[in-house]
This record gives structure tokens, sequence and C-alpha cells, in this order.
């Protein structure tokens, strides 16, 4: 008896120790698991500047949570578009089918936006807080929601929703008397992407609701970086207003100087011309250039701000590292959310809680650096919502002092620190 005791004992022992065994061996598989988020940006060609900026703010987002989400490792994945639709599709379905992606981040190209949702789409990948703006978005967007949903968020709404701002700032200063130019006309320019042809068509409405009348219209590869013949056929023109917007630093900034060198005496809009460090390309020539850029929502922002460029010896723009910040955020802030209520975090669950929390305006985000406050609603979904206290800004003109080109706001009064200041 006292054997079959001993051997019985003996067999207990071996299954407890061998269960002790097994859950220590699970603690370590869940404790090491890795999730991988894409992060899509334009980190060669012509918009690299802004890839630089993207990948500085995700980064620094990343490690506030030291790349943890419960027991996730969160590796980041980068993909390069290279500012091409077609490139980049194909890095995309890379990144899904031989990285192993779960989910993705950020993009920075209306038309790469364009391309990709078909890559989500496929493999059913929730991506978040993608840049492009364009309307062709939300048409797609809106044409099949449980197909196209996967790109889920965007992180920049349609252009006419924040496109009228210059139009009611020049407006508001007409009123003033501060500006009164000869003839309300304007000439439109823009890089020949989705996204140019989309901030043209909205300014274009806005414009000519307001009446003013369209002189010109012309397009350009996102490459080009000469346009002194252009520049003078606008110069015979003679419009009020120059207004127009490229993602490409080197277009942009060579058209500012060009128009600079030849004596336009049009007001320049450039939207965009802030996404990157871009004063010591255009020197003095950015003097009175309008633009819409946000600022730093509160002291987390201004700290940001200085770790950036102390880390990567460039200054950060709001709208390109800020909002890259705010962006990869989001998504780790919703990975974190579906991980305390489901233990678990997978593509299909951030999906789920994107379409249930996020696109009703249960879950918004409160703590970015950029704005206040991020939130979508059915009405709005896929954009954010647009106004004070939510996705917005401000127009503002550039003056140049010391070295540096400083953005001062005019627009809307409230915050505005000068008036327009005319040619």
């Amino acid at each position: 008896m006292k054997i079959k005791n001993s051997k019985l004992f003996l067999v207990v022992a071996i299954l407890i120790s061998l269960a002790l065994l097994l859950s220590a061996c699970q603690e370590k598989v869940e404790e090491g698991q890795v999730f991988k988020v894409g992060f899509l940006g334009p980190y060669s060609g012509p918009s690299a500047q802004t890839g630089k900026q993207f990948k500085g703010g995700a980064e620094i987002a990343l490690e506030a949570v030291d790349y943890q989400i419960g027991p996730y490792t969160i590796e980041p994945v980068w993909i390069d578009s290279q500012s091409d639709p077609a490139k980049a599709s194909q890095a995309y379905e890379q990144a899904v089918v031989q990285d192993g992606i779960q989910a993705g981040a950020l993009n920075w190209h209306s038309s790469v936006a364009v391309a990709v949702m078909e890559v989500t789409a496929k493999h059913q990948i929730p991506h978040i807080f993608g840049f492009g703006a364009t309307e062709k978005v939300n048409e797609t967007f809106a044409s099949d929601p449980e197909k196209y949903g996967y790109w889920s968020t965007k992180g920049w709404p349609t252009p006419a929703k924040l496109g009228n701002k210059y139009v009611d700032a020049l407006e508001y200063y007409i009123e003033q008397g501060v500006y009164a130019p000869e003839a309300k006309t304007v000439a439109i320019y823009g890089e020949d992407t989705d996204w140019g042809r989309s901030f043209a068509a909205g300014v274009i409405d806005l414009f000519e609701a307001a009446g003013w009348e369209i002189v010109s219209e012309e397009y350009f590869p996102l490459e080009q970086t000469e346009y002194t013949a252009y520049l003078n056929q606008v110069k015979d023109l003679a419009p009020a207003v120059l207004a127009g917007t490229s993602t490409s630093p080197p277009q942009i900034t060579s058209l500012i100087k060009q128009a600079d060198e030849i004596g336009l005496e049009s007001l320049i809009i450039a939207d965009g011309l802030g996404w990157v460090d871009f004063c010591g390309l255009t020197g003095s020539s950015a003097t009175m250039v309008m633009d819409q850029i946000a600022g730093w929502s509160g002291e987390e922002g201004f700290a940001f701000a200085d770790e950036f460029e102390s880390r990567y010896n460039l200054i950060p723009s709001t709208s390109s590292a800020g909002l890259a910040h705010d962006g990869t955020k989001m998504m780790l802030e919703i990975m974190q959310a579906v991980y305390d209520e489901h233990g678990e975090i997978t593509s299909e669950l951030i999906q789920q809680f994107v379409e249930e929390k996020v696109w009703t305006g249960e879950w918004t985000m409160t703590d970015g650096i950029v704005m206040v406050e991020y939130k979508y609603t059915e009405e709005t979904t896929p954009d954010p919502v647009v106004g004070p206290g939510y996705y917005t800004f401000p127009v503002l003109q550039y003056e140049y002092v010391d070295g540096k080109c400083l953005g001062k706001p005019i627009y809307p009064v409230e915050g505005a620190v000068q008036d327009l200041i005319v040619p």
C-alpha cells in the first residue's frame, strides 16, 4: 500500500511539475508576442524631407510607450511610398505578405491613399490616420464601407473643409479696408496629383462663390522645380492672388523663390509650405506668403518640438512631424483600448473597435500635441470633425526675421497676432 501511495505521489508530483512548466512556457510566449504595424510615408523621393518628419514623430510616440502594449512588443515596419501610388501599393503588399504587418498608420499623398486603399481592403488591414485628404478617398470609402472601411480614419480632412479660411481671411481684410485689390482675380497652381487637383477644386469653388475670377489654372509634375516661364505668364496676367499647393518641398520652395526673383506682386497662397523646415530654401522670399499650419496644442507639444530638433537636427512641422506623432499615438491608444477590453490584439479586433467606438464618436483622443481633440462621427467619417476645439488650422503669413521664417496668425481674428500684410 505504501508503494502504491509512493507511486501515486510521484505521478502527481510529475503532473504538477509538467503543469507548472507548461504554464511558464505559455507565459513566456505571451510575454514575447510581437505585433507589427506598418508606417506608410515618403521616406525617399521628392518628399523625403516629409518622410524624415514622419519617422521622427512616430518614433517619439512609440518610445513613449516603450514599444509595448500589454505583452505585445510593437515592431514598426517603415513602408516607403516614394511619393508614387504604384510603388506604394507594391511596398504595402510586401509589408503585408512578407513582413507580416497586422495594422497600418499614416500616409502623406492623396494619390497614394487612393491606391493603397485597395491593398488594405484586399488583406483587411486596419489603417489609421492616413493623411491623403482628397475627396476621392471619401468617395471610395462611401462606395463600400465594409470593403474600404479598412482605410478607417483620415488624418487630414478634405481640402474644402480647411481651404475656406483663405477666402474668408481675404474677404475679411477687404471688408476692413486693409486689402484693396484692383480686381478680385486668382491664378491657381498645384502639383499634378489627386491632392493638388482636390485642393484647387475646393478653393476655386470657394473663390468663385465669393465673387473672385479664376484667370488661370496650371498643374506641374512633383519633380518640376523650374517655373520662370510660368511665373512670367502669371506676372502678365497680374492676378491679385496666386493660390496653390504642393507636397514636394523642392517644388513649392522653388516656385516661391522664383516668384520673388521675377518681381511677382501677387499675394501668394502656398498651402503646405510649412509642412517642412523650408526657410533655408526660400530665405526672405517667403515673406508675406500665406499658409495654413496648426500650432502646438500645449506644453507637451513644445517639449516634443524641443526633443525632435535636438535629436534629429531638424525643426519639426506640426503638420508632418506633429500629426505623425498624434496619428501614431492614436493607433497605440486604440490598440491599448482593444487589449484592455479583450486581453489580446488582432487586426479584426482593431477594426471592430474603430467601427463601433471611433466612427460613432464614442471614443476620441484628447491628449495629442497638435489638435485639442481628434473626433470622428457617423456624419464625418472617414474625416475628423473640423472646427474650433477639434481639427483646425489658422491662416498665417510668414515674415523673415534674423534668418528665420516666422509664421504669424492673421485669421481667424480671435487668434490673430497681426493684420494681413499685402505686397
